[in-house]
Formats: C-alpha cells, structure tokens, sequence
C-alpha cells in the first residue's frame, strides 16, 4: 500500500490543480458572455446589410439582358478545380473536443475533394499546427497553373482571435475576392464552430464563394451537438450564470426584413446596380466575421464545458484518494497496535 505521506502529497497536488480549472471555468463563463454580446451587437448591421441586398436584387438587373449572363463576378459559379478552404479553430487548447471536432470536419472535407486543387487559409495556431505537418506551404497557385492537384497551406492568421474586429475579416473577403476575379480559385468554403446557445452548437462547412442565395447560408456539411454533450454542456452553464437559451432576436429581424419585403419604390443616390456591386464584397466580409464571432463563443464554451468536467473529475479523485489515505493510516495504526499487543503478551 501507498506511503501516506505520498497520498497527502497527491491530494494536495490535485487540490492545487482543481483550484486552477475552476478558476478557468469562471474565466470561459464570462469571456463566453462578452462574446454573445459582441455576436448579438454585430447581428442588426449585418441583418440589415442582407436585407438591403435583397431590396437590390428585387430592383436592379443582376443578368446582362442581352447574353443572360450574371453582372456580378461573385455570382458566377464555375466548375471546381481550385477550391480555397478557410478553417478558424483556436490559439490554445484545454476546450475538449473543440478543436478536434474543426480539424477533423475539415479532414472530411478534404478526402470529398480528392483530385482537385485545395488551398488552405488557418485562424488559430491549432488548426495552422495541424494542417502544417500534413501539408506543405507554398504561394497560390496561379489561374494558368499546369501543376497535378494537391493541397497546400496558403496563409495563417495566429493570436488573432484575442481580439480583432471587423478589419481582419474585411482584408481577408478582399484578398479572396480579388483571386475570385481573377478566376484563380473556383469557390470558397469556411469550416468553423456556429454558435446560438451553450446547448445549441454545430460543425459547419459554409460555402461563401461562389453567393448563391443572398440571406441563406450555402451550408454543405453540418453536424449537431449529441445528447452527451448537451448535457455536459448544461451542467456547466448552471453554476456559472451563462444562458443556456439563445438571444431572442425576432423583433430586431423581423425589423430588418420588412426593409426589403415594404411594397415601395426607393430612390438610391447611386444606381441600384452600382449598390450592388459595391455592398456584395461587405455581404462576404460579413459572413467572415460572423463565422469568427460565435466560432470565439463556441471556444469559450468548449473550455467551460471542459474546465467543469476537469473540476468534477478532480473532487472525485480527491475522494477516491482520501479513502486509500483513511485505509492506510487505519492499517498502520492497527499494525501497531498488534506489535504492542505482541510485545506485551511475550512480556
């Protein structure tokens, strides 16, 4: 049986680590909180930023009518050869599943390409740590490239994540879209973690390029949260004053939709076509942050999740622990007791 000594020890250790992640939890909880606010502060611009865009298709010729052809390059889908995938995981660990769960959503969608020309832009220093011991970095590949079909890394964006704002994600819709244009890649796709609540999460692979359905998400893969994990889920959200129902924003869209449903005739400064085609690159800047925002929140969940889990795992071995440390002081104490009991009666 274990020395004594040596189990205090251990106790002391675990204590000492239990200590440290649940302090992390309440850290998760309230950065996962200034993350749904920051979500939800960022959702009225963007609800109505589509909502004018579909107020535009309504009144501006988006095909050219004499070819039939579509006016807008981001519109225009070709055949996929060239496919640039956008994976946003996080810069630490210590979230459970999170990043595991993106990296392997991304590997899925890798194998559904085979034989066609994949390059891969990284947010977060997981997802660029486990993308680069797989695949080589080189520069983007060229429109005319003869090259055989392979999958490279093209770009990182590491200690981003922290704190960005809409910049980072407006320089990376212009540098995709000016390759777009430039018929360098055929289609665009972000995998990343969508959040609505701590209970209600899932896996996307979202298509941004070509736009197809201007208001509804081009989703190609999707999966839930399982009941195992909403529950986990839920049991750490209870003691840590986190919603576990996602913001009610009926009102607020219901506001923005009637912008582009009202049965009237605006009268734009610029031509409705010009409108267009200046506020559809801001439409794709902002699906790029929105896929960054509540991929932060899902991380922060994911940690507070995983921290609670780590917590309760720790009292329970403390537990476990503390019974070998009562036997073992009860055998040595009755141990003792019988040398003295020994030594008396061979008196």
């Amino acid at each position: 049986m274990a020395n004594i000594l040596d189990i205090r020890r251990r106790i002391r250790s675990v204590i000492n680590t239990r200590q440290i992640t649940r302090a992390m939890k309440m850290i998760s909880a309230a950065r996962l909180r200034r993350a749904q606010e920051r979500a939800l502060a960022a959702r009225p611009y963007a609800q109505m930023l589509t909502n004018v865009l579909k107020s535009l298709v309504s009144r501006a010729d988006i095909f050219d009518s004499e070819t039939g052809e579509l006016l807008h390059p981001l519109l225009v889908k070709r055949p996929e050869q060239n496919v640039l995938l956008i994976v946003i995981t996080g810069d630490m660990g210590k979230a459970g599943g999170f990043n595991s769960n993106i990296l392997k959503a991304a590997t899925n969608f890798l194998n559904s390409k085979s034989g066609k020309n994949i390059e891969l832009e990284t947010i977060g220093r997981k997802g660029r740590d486990f993308l680069r011991r797989r695949f080589k970095a080189a520069e983007p590949r060229k429109a005319d490239s003869t090259e055989a079909p392979q999958i490279t890394l093209v770009g990182e964006q590491i200690g981003v994540l922290k704190k960005f704002d809409y910049t980072l994600a407006s320089e990376l819709a212009e540098r995709l879209i000016e390759r777009y244009t430039r018929v360098e890649i055929d289609s665009v796709y972000i995998v990343y973690n969508e959040f609505k609540s701590v209970i209600a999460q899932r896996l996307v692979v979202e298509q941004l390029l070509p736009i197809e359905h201007i208001g509804a998400p081009d989703i190609a893969r999707a999966s839930e949260m399982d009941t195992k994990e909403k529950r986990r889920a839920l049991e750490a959200a209870k003691g840590a004053g986190v919603s576990i129902r996602a913001a009610d924003t009926s009102e607020m869209d219901a506001h923005a939709a009637a912008f582009a449903a009202a049965p009237v005739d605006y009268i734009y400064e610029q031509p409705p076509q010009q409108l267009f085609r200046s506020l559809l690159p801001k439409y794709v800047g902002t699906q790029i942050f929105h896929a960054l925002l509540e991929s932060v929140a899902a991380e922060h969940a994911a940690r507070m999740t995983a921290m609670e889990s780590a917590t309760k795992n720790a009292s329970e071995m403390i537990d476990s622990l503390t019974l070998v440390m009562n036997r073992a002081r009860q055998a040595k104490i009755t141990k003792e007791i019988i040398e003295i009991v020994s030594g008396a009666a061979a008196l």
